[in-house]
């Protein structure tokens, strides 16, 4: 999926009830996030234990404002921990997701 294309259903995540249909699983949490269900979306990142998951549970403790926590997901999924826009790292996640 284009990046420009994961980037706009992102965007209009606030207007839809549900997610995209045959998304897996860590995108849908990503989904949840940018619709602002951080709840949601974090466990559905913490019923994976993949290191992709690990960095999507990352990402969502950075949102959080927990950098503590953020870092050992970071450590966990073995990337180096981000630093910048949150909605740049969400849609570099979410593009590795949906190809």
């Amino acid at each position: 999926m284009e990046p420009n294309r994961i980037a706009a259903l992102f965007d209009d995540a606030g207007n839809a009830a549900q997610p995209p249909a045959g998304w897996p699983p860590l995108a849908i949490a990503l989904w949840w996030e940018a619709r602002g269900d951080w709840e949601r979306a974090h466990q559905l990142a913490q019923a994976d234990e993949s290191p992709v998951a690990a960095h999507v549970h990352a990402y969502l403790h950075r949102v959080e404002g927990d950098l503590g926590n953020a870092r050992y997901w970071y450590r966990r999924a073995g990337v180096a921990a981000a630093i910048g826009e949150l909605a740049a790292e969400r849609l570099q996640l979410a593009a590795g997701l949906l190809g």
